[in-house]
């Protein structure tokens, strides 16, 4: 296998740098051209490289006595032209997934190999195999493929799970491109693994429709984006954004919290119409009359005249900043109207004069003539305004260019404004420079909406964009030349991915671009697909925008309502989708922990009983024979107890990741593990994990307590702090 596919890395490199390589001369379409010719053997190549660890991991005996080997990507064998390898996304290989003997779909024998070794030096050093027949099945509830893979220790980012996909996840992960679907399921039942190799499914399935538009992924936090990251680069696909909900509002990163009642009020639909009810009150009328002095005469903007422009502004349904080019040429209209009024009432003749012209017999100006006069006073008049400084100064006043920041700032930053805005809203009241907020994020991009964009500005021009462009390929070509020579195979793996400010970072030109990068520098951008990870975290304000960005209604959203967080999130599914889709949307759900052991997984559901007790934990697959422990120890050597409970367990652990997570990190510093808050562990799994003051976490939410207990996937220990007796009074 790993000989067919050296064999094709080597063909899709030397045509990605021959097509590097063709001189095209100045003409746009044949750079063009050989432009697309490069980012498609380009991104073979990157594809190809990602297979190269595990590449072949299963094989299907058929009854008609064909076989079939299952693997990360497709080959077929030149001297035949013969089906070698099929991709793990391809219907001939979900058997591999979902034969069963109740319904074994065609096939008599599934083997799983356990791979050792680095590619291309790969090689089988153990198989299992399911026999699908009436007299034998060696089933799949003790798999051990997938006991391996769960006892297996953890990185620092997830592992893709194309060995080891269940019959329920894939039945999910295949369902068709449209539509809305909703997965529910309890900590360990690997929905965000399903989300990711959903993803995979689809550009595979709909290569030419996704590949052209991009899938934008939303995860939790930055952690968990660096986190699960790698997983569908590792697959070899990358038209893939992922981005955070405190990124929604584009070149904002916001990370900052709100007050739980904040937030709520900031996450309900109604914060559009106190948004548009905002920029309205930004569209003023002057208080008193603005003069505005020109060389012949002087005219005054009263309510009237501002009325009257305003109104044919707002009636051309443009956003405010592209409005106010109307606003301006009709308010400058009605001033020139109420010049040449001024002008040709000054410049009428005084009634004894018009009668000695008579008297004299002299000829009055013929009409013609007068409408030259006019025509040329209005143009004079028409220059002295476009170059008055206080024109402008007015229209600025009644009518401002805003951005989105500047007018959430005024508006936050103003009682004034938000009494007018709205009632109730008082509590949105905050110094002007506060830190933009997660909440803040999905309002920025409504503002932005409408508001639209200010008057364009020429773009920078990055350095030497074609020889920046060559260099990317060919450092994935280099990678390539790594592999077929099988050199630091560890090291080629692409574990690269787009976030929303790549292009910032690298500066490719548009035309260059990948889909995601075009996709990640274009607030615009529509996706043809789009996952929500921890959906539940996510207000309505949040999908308001994100469906925005996604118009075809292709969704995948993952997530478990008991272990919701944000005081603006879903209490019920319909709550947030119901005003966006109606019932217009599948739900599915996830029943089987891979992660927690079972010991783990009972103490989290006494937890889970407490706050939500018409909910069961997911079913836990195997068992490690440890219970959780837990220890209480004076409030004043917390921090000295945790830190030992801490290197005891690094000690123990070996191999694997350990986290702590606490309510409060201030004075975990130094610590040899990671440090989280129970959010900012969502989404997140360690071997170990050792929770501060568990009792402090489930005072705050009981659910946060749930999440912490439930990110380890071998031991878990829990240190409280003593209370102090209360003094007796004597």
């Amino acid at each position: 296998m790993h000989a067919l596919l050296t064999a094709e890395l080597e063909s899709a490199a030397a045509h990605a740098r021959g097509s590097l390589a063709e001189r095209t001369g100045g003409e746009l379409s044949a750079r063009w051209e050989r432009d697309v010719s490069v980012h498609r053997w380009s991104e073979r190549v990157a594809s190809l490289t990602a297979a190269r660890s595990g590449l072949c991991f299963g094989r299907l005996d058929r009854t008609d006595g064909s076989t079939t080997y299952v693997g990360r990507v497709g080959l077929t064998d030149p001297a035949d032209g013969e089906s070698a390898l099929v991709d793990w996304r391809a219907p001939a290989s979900q058997p591999f997934y979902c034969a069963t003997l109740a319904s074994p779909l065609g096939v008599t024998r599934r083997r799983h190999f356990r791979i050792a070794g680095t590619a291309p030096e790969e090689r089988v050093v153990d198989f299992h195999d399911d026999v699908l027949d009436r007299d034998t099945d060696s089933g799949s509830a003790s798999d051990p493929a997938l006991l391996a893979a769960l006892r297996a220790p953890r990185g620092s980012t997830m592992r893709d799970i194309v060995t080891t996909i269940q019959a329920e996840q894939d039945a999910i992960i295949r369902l068709p491109l449209s539509g809305v679907v909703v997965i529910e399921g309890g900590p360990g039942t690997g929905k965000t693994a399903v989300a990711l190799h959903r993803v995979a499914y689809l550009l595979y399935s709909h290569r030419d429709r996704l590949a052209r538009s991009g899938v934008l992924v939303v995860g939790p936090s930055a952690g968990f984006i660096r986190y699960v990251g790698g997983v569908l680069p590792a697959l070899g696909e990358s038209a893939v954004v992922f981005t955070t909900p405190g990124r929604l509002a584009h070149g904002v990163v916001a990370t900052a919290v709100d007050p739980d009642d904040v937030a709520r009020t900031k996450g309900d639909l109604s914060m559009i119409d106190v948004l548009r009810r905002a920029v309205a009150d930004r569209q003023g009328l002057p208080a008193s009359p603005i003069a505005i002095e020109l060389e012949d005469v002087t005219v005054e903007i009263d309510r009237r005249i501002a009325a009257e422009a305003r109104r044919r502004a707002r009636a051309t349904g443009l956003p405010h900043n592209a409005a106010r080019t109307t606003f301006r040429d009709a308010l400058g209209g009605l001033l020139l109207d109420q010049g040449l009024k001024k002008l040709g009432h000054d410049l009428e003749d005084p009634p004894e004069l018009a009668e000695l012209l008579r008297d004299l017999d002299i000829p009055e100006i013929d009409p013609a003539g007068a409408a030259q006069v006019t025509a040329e006073m209005r143009a004079e008049l028409r220059d002295d305004l476009r170059a008055d400084l206080g024109f402008h100064a007015a229209v600025e006043t009644l009518w401002p260019l805003l951005t989105p920041e500047q007018a959430l700032t005024d508006l936050f930053s103003s009682p004034e404004r938000l009494a007018s805005a709205g009632d109730g809203l008082g509590g949105l009241f905050r110094p002007a420079g506060s830190p933009w907020t997660v909440a803040d994020a999905p309002l920025l991009d409504e503002l932005a909406e409408l508001l639209g964009p200010l008057p364009d500005a020429p773009a920078p021009t990055p350095d030497e964009p074609d020889g920046r462009y060559a260099a990317e390929v060919l450092s994935i070509l280099e990678v390539a030349d790594r592999q077929i020579a099988g050199e630091d195979p560890d090291e080629a793996r692409p574990t690269d991915f787009v976030t929303a400010d790549v292009l910032a970072q690298r500066q490719v030109p548009s035309h260059l671009a990948s889909v995601a990068e075009r996709a990640a520098g274009d607030r615009d951008w529509r996706y043809g697909h789009l996952v929500v990870d921890e959906a539940q975290e996510l207000s309505a304000m949040d999908w308001h925008v994100l469906l925005r960005r996604c118009p075809s209604g292709s969704v995948t959203a993952v997530g478990d309502l008991a272990q919701r967080s944000a005081p603006g999130g879903a209490q019920a599914w319909a709550d947030v989708l119901r005003p966006h889709l109606g019932d217009r949307w599948t739900y599915r759900t996830l029943t089987v922990n891979y992660r927690t052991p079972s010991e783990i997984m009972a103490a989290a559901g006494e937890v889970l009983a407490e706050f939500a007790p018409d909910r069961r934990p997911p079913e836990s697959v195997r068992s490690t024979g440890e219970d959780p422990w837990r220890r209480t120890v004076p409030a004043e050597s917390l921090a000295a107890e945790v830190r030992k409970a801490v290197e005891t367990e690094v000690a123990q652990l070996g191999r694997g990741t350990l986290a702590v997570i606490a309510a409060d990190v201030d004075g975990l510093d130094g610590l040899p593990a990671e440090v989280h808050t129970p959010v900012s562990a969502k989404g997140l799994e360690f071997d170990v994990v050792v929770i501060v003051e568990p009792e402090r976490i489930r005072a705050h939410n009981p659910a946060d307590l749930y999440v912490a207990m439930t990110r380890a996937t071998r031991r878990l220990g829990l240190v409280s702090a003593a209370e102090c007796p209360t003094p007796s009074k004597g």
